[in-house]
């Protein structure tokens, strides 16, 4: 039977595009495991989950690229590994690569295999180490990396209405609602307040 799988991990990312891959590689619509998510942490992501459990001895699974099955060499190891070992070859349609399940003694095989798994990581490294440039740049700039900091004012009326919180009868949680600053901020703005007094 095939079986296919496809991955977006941001809202941008085109699935569509990975559908039709897979419907033109043979694999029926009923077939497919589709997911939204990152593809950083496997437990969050149910559907490969459900696709390895589904297939059997005999299966073949479809996936574009390998990036959208594994985000590392070893997380492609390991799952290409144990869907070999189990019978089930995987074909990854853009890199035009297909491991079959009896062929895992074959050196060309998983020379190829691991190669192209290096690249994988090779690639995705790229991307964290200039995202993290970026972000090193930005903030030399004098750009403010994070959340946006609470207003000014709004802090001031939540330090004003915590000294007089037993008077009108009111929690630090009545104080965040009404203020929208967040219970830990007036905390921690309350705490440098007393000690710069």
């Amino acid at each position: 039977m095939k079986l296919g799988y496809a991955r977006v991990s941001t809202i941008g990312q085109d699935l569509e595009t990975q559908i039709e891959r897979l419907e033109a590689a043979g694999v029926q619509k009923d077939q497919l495991f589709i997911e939204k998510v990152t593809g950083t942490k496997m437990a969050a992501r149910e559907q490969i989950q459900a696709l390895l459990k589904h297939a059997r001895s005999g299966d073949h699974i479809y996936v574009t690229k390998i990036d959208r099955l594994a985000r590392s060499i070893l997380d492609l190891n390991k799952i290409v590994s144990g869907l070999m070992e189990k019978g089930i070859s995987i074909t990854f349609i853009d890199h035009n690569m297909t491991f079959k399940a009896n062929s895992k003694d074959d050196p060309f095989q998983m020379l190829l295999f691991n190669t192209l798994g290096s690249f994988a990581q090779f690639e995705r490294d790229m991307i964290v180490s200039r995202t993290g440039e970026g972000r090193k740049r930005a903030m030399k700039n004098g750009k403010k990396m994070g959340r946006k900091g609470q207003p000014e004012q709004n802090i001031k009326q939540a330090l004003k209405l915590l000294e007089a919180r037993e008077e009108k009868g009111m929690t630090i949680s009545d104080i965040s609602k009404l203020t929208g600053v967040p219970r830990s901020t007036i905390y921690a703005e309350y705490k440098k307040q007393r000690s710069t007094t």
